[in-house]
């Protein structure tokens, strides 16, 4: 059965990017949303294996921090592994202390390590 990863709040481009990523290396199916609203939405419709988060959300520009603590305070997801895309370790650390997993940068998107931490969740 393939992994699904909902990949929340990324640009066309970087949308693109972490698809063809995801599909190459792990053969998974990435959903995408752009929002707050749309996510928690999403996440209440199906199960998904990885959420990865941007930063600053293409919907709104919110801060994808505030999605991981939404996400961390609801009963139904806060089980789901979930990841912040940031090159900014600050932000890294305020998304570990609520419960992600360490994510990476773009920077990072196609490096061993940043494969490694997706292997976890999507081999």
């Amino acid at each position: 059965m393939s992994k699904t990863v909902l990949d929340v709040g990324n640009c066309r481009a970087d949308h693109a990017a972490i698809r063809h990523l995801i599909e190459d290396e792990f053969k998974a199916t990435v959903v995408q949303t752009h929002g707050l609203d749309d996510t928690l939405a999403e996440l209440q419709s199906k199960n998904y294996d990885l959420v990865l988060i941007n930063r600053k959300l293409t919907r709104g520009y919110r801060d994808g921090v505030e999605l991981i603590r939404a996400m961390k305070a609801d009963e139904e997801t806060s089980t789901v592994p979930v990841m912040l895309i940031t090159n900014y370790p600050e932000h890294q650390q305020a998304a570990s202390q609520l419960g992600a997993e360490t994510g990476f940068g773009k920077s990072e998107l196609g490096a061993p390590a940043t494969l490694e931490k997706l292997r976890r969740f999507l081999a």
